[in-house]
């Protein structure tokens, strides 16, 4: 088994709220959003040094019972072959397992979840669900049906979860995160996340600036009517009156 893993941070306590987790980088990714701040693992991911397996499970073994998870990250990990097996090696170490994924690899999230390989899912959605805004922002051809049957697998999985979307202001507004919010209506959290102009994949998108927390509150507010919670990333949680 062979999963090239780039990157991992022994424990974080704003990874995944109210855990400490370690945190596992995977390299590669089918999308190109212009803002994504890991370039390093998309575009030249065989330039940075892999980590062993047996040493990432070791550490991981180490550290259980006082680190109560793992979160598996990218990049998208949904594209490497053997992602199952490392899941299960992680899962065999007592510890509870996150898979970051951007739902672009339904049947493989399904496989995973049935296989009872996961305890949480975090799903990014890049846009409102229409096929040209999504790619758009994706920076490539997108199945949005694909998308959508990634939502339902996550909502419908019993499992713990939540959505999220990185707001730049140069591919969404308010309008497009309410867009959002009502394709998720009835998921029990979203989470909007600001963007950051730093080590971005496009460098013409490390001259904008971000929107106000202000602004984004704002939005979370909107979103919170269609949604159980909605939140900006590192602010308290708002439940807003909801629409259904």
């Amino acid at each position: 088994m062979v999963v090239p893993i780039k990157g991992f941070i022994e424990n974080s306590l704003i990874e995944w709220e109210g855990k400490i987790v370690s945190i596992i980088f995977l390299p590669a990714c089918n999308l190109r959003c212009p803002y994504c701040h890991a370039p390093h693992l998309v575009l030249e991911p065989n330039d940075l040094e892999s980590i062993p397996v047996d040493a990432i499970i070791n550490k991981v073994r180490q550290n259980h019972g006082w680190v109560d998870g793992v979160v598996v990250t990218g990049g998208e990990p949904t594209a490497h072959k053997h992602l199952a097996e490392f899941l299960k090696l992680l899962k065999d170490t007592g510890v509870l397992v996150r898979l970051d994924t951007n739902g672009t690899n339904p049947q493989i999230l399904k496989d995973l979840i049935g296989r009872s390989l996961l305890d949480c899912v975090a799903m990014d959605i890049k846009a409102p669900l229409q096929k040209e805004k999504y790619e758009q922002v994706a920076g490539v051809p997108c199945n949005i049906e694909d998308i959508k049957e990634s939502i339902r697998i996550i909502m419908e999985s019993g499992l713990e979860y939540e959505f999220r979307t990185t707001v730049c202001p140069t591919q969404l507004n308010g309008d497009d995160i309410k867009d959002i919010a009502m394709v998720l209506q009835g998921a029990g959290r979203y989470v909007l996340q600001s963007f950051r102009p730093t080590h971005c994949l496009d460098t013409r998108m490390l001259q904008v600036k971000p929107y106000p927390a202000e602004t984004l509150r704002e939005y979370a507010t909107s979103a919170g009517k269609y949604v159980g919670s909605c939140c900006v990333r590192g602010e308290k949680v708002m439940v807003a009156e909801r629409n259904w």
